[in-house]
């Protein structure tokens, strides 16, 4: 396993009975995670006196308890980045911390290129990567089909510094963003990808990431230029192996490209058991 290890603003304290105890600078909540199943007991303090806790509702989504007055959104930094917190009726907060150790590794890849790097960044919510790779000198463009979670991002670039930087904010069905990139002789150096497990399209389609992510890798090499760098594919579906993701990404650009597929499991440390938490899988091509 991958361990997004070098977080000074974010902690997992605890974990415990299909939840976990966060501290994101000091503001401390509680959220659920499906693959917390050992119940372990909870020795913190912490737990009883979080500043917040989402619960899950039988109908579907949730709500938050707010325990303490918590403001609508903070700032958490992890080295030059900077990103805006603002926890959402669907238990997130607007980031995935294990995402970081992805991060690093993208922006070690585009530092030691030794040439320019257009970056590809699909369903790329509030701008992770997408402000890991403009930070490291690479070109991006960000794409993503709520406007809402652009503009999230767009604010996490202008926190960061990076509004100046060469990056294109899209709003648009990445599928279909893709197809028009190719018809236009559009090229890019890497790709990132982070699919939602489900979803529906502008039309009403269903995304299942099972039945539509090979297709979409297959299409996604139609924009790659003669000489890509990294493709990168994330996932948070637990039927969704690392080694499946490993196997589709060495079909569809190893022959043609070479280069080397590895992929794992990520996760954060735990500092209550000093175990890491499994945080979902990524699969990375890599010239």
């Amino acid at each position: 396993m991958r361990i997004a290890d070098k977080w000074a603003d974010y902690r997992i304290i605890d974990t415990s009975d299909g939840e976990k105890l966060e501290s994101w600078k000091g503001k401390t909540l509680v959220r659920p995670d499906p693959q917390i199943i050992w119940k372990t007991d909870r020795r913190n303090p912490l737990w009883r006196n979080a500043d917040a806790i989402y619960h899950r509702s039988s109908k579907g989504g949730g709500e938050w308890e707010y325990r303490r007055k918590l403001p609508e959104s903070w700032q958490i930094s992890y080295g030059d980045l900077n990103f805006i917190i603002r926890p959402t009726g669907f238990k997130h907060t607007g980031l995935f911390p294990e995402q970081a150790v992805n991060w690093d590794y993208m922006a070690d890849l585009i530092k030691n290129a030794g040439r320019p790097i257009n970056v590809l960044n699909l369903f790329a919510y509030t701008g992770g990567a997408t402000l890991a790779c403009a930070n490291a000198g690479a070109s991006v463009c960000h794409v993503d089909a709520s406007k809402g979670m652009v503009q999230w991002a767009r604010d996490n670039a202008a926190a960061s510094d990076l509004s100046e930087k060469p990056i294109r904010w899209i709003v648009d069905d990445c599928e279909k963003f893709v197809e028009r990139e190719i018809r236009r002789g559009k090229r890019y150096d890497a790709i990132i990808m982070d699919p939602p497990s489900y979803g529906r399209g502008p039309s009403g389609e269903v995304w299942k990431l099972e039945d539509c992510i090979y297709d979409l890798i297959k299409l996604c090499k139609g924009v790659l230029s003669e000489n890509p760098l990294f493709f990168v594919l994330n996932s948070y579906t637990t039927g969704l192996s690392p080694s499946v993701m490993a196997y589709m990404l060495d079909n569809v650009l190893t022959k043609q490209f070479g280069g080397r597929v590895t992929a794992d499991e990520i996760g954060l440390p735990v500092e209550e058991s000093n175990m890491p938490l499994p945080a979902g899988s990524t699969a990375i091509w890599e010239k």
